[in-house]
C-alpha cells in the first residue's frame, strides 16, 4: 500500500450545492492519490460569481474557469506545499454534463488537476502538459476513474 502523505485540509462550500455528493471524505481520498509530499491544502467550492471574480482578479480573464490553483510553497523545496484550490461548481456542473461525465468524477480529475498545480505541475508547454495529463491519468485510473482525456 502507498504511503499518506500528512494533509492538513479545509473544505469550505460557500456555493453548497455539491456538499453531500463531494464531501470531506472523498476529497481527502482524492487528493492523497495526488500528493507526492506533505500538504496545507483548503479546497472551496464558489459560485460563477466567485469564480469570476477571482480569475479577474488573479489571472486577468474575465471569466469563471473550472479550477483555480493558489500555491503559496515558493521554495521548490520546502517539505510541505500549501495552496487553495478553488473550484467552481456552475462551470464543474456544465463541463460533466457537455462531456457526459458524472459530476463525481468530473470533480475527482479538477481535484486532482488542482493538486498537482500546487505541486509546482503546470502545462504551458507540450512537454509539460503531456507529462502532467499522464499524471493525471495515472492517479484517476488508480482510483477506479477513466480517462478524463478520452473522447469515449
Amino acid at each position: 500500500m502507498l504511503q499518506k502523505n500528512n494533509l492538513s485540509l479545509s473544505v469550505q462550500y460557500p456555493d453548497p450545492r455539491l456538499k453531500e455528493l463531494i464531501p470531506r471524505t472523498k476529497l481527502r481520498r482524492w487528493i492523497q492519490a495526488a500528493l507526492f509530499a506533505p500538504a496545507e491544502l483548503t479546497i472551496r467550492f464558489v459560485d460563477a460569481a466567485e469564480g469570476q471574480t477571482l480569475n479577474r482578479e488573479y489571472r486577468g480573464k474575465d471569466y469563471a474557469t473550472n479550477v483555480l490553483t493558489f500555491a503559496y510553497t515558493e521554495d521548490e523545496d520546502s517539505p510541505v506545499t500549501q495552496a487553495d484550490i478553488i473550484l467552481c461548481t456552475d462551470v464543474l456542473q456544465h463541463e460533466a454534463a457537455e462531456q457526459k461525465k458524472s459530476v463525481e468524477s468530473h470533480t475527482a480529475h479538477l481535484v486532482v488537476h488542482g493538486v498537482l498545480h500546487a505541486q509546482g505541475y503546470d502545462h504551458e508547454t507540450d512537454e509539460e502538459a503531456a507529462e502532467m495529463e499522464q499524471l493525471e491519468i495515472d492517479i484517476l485510473a488508480s482510483l477506479g476513474e477513466s480517462n478524463p482525456y478520452s473522447e469515449s
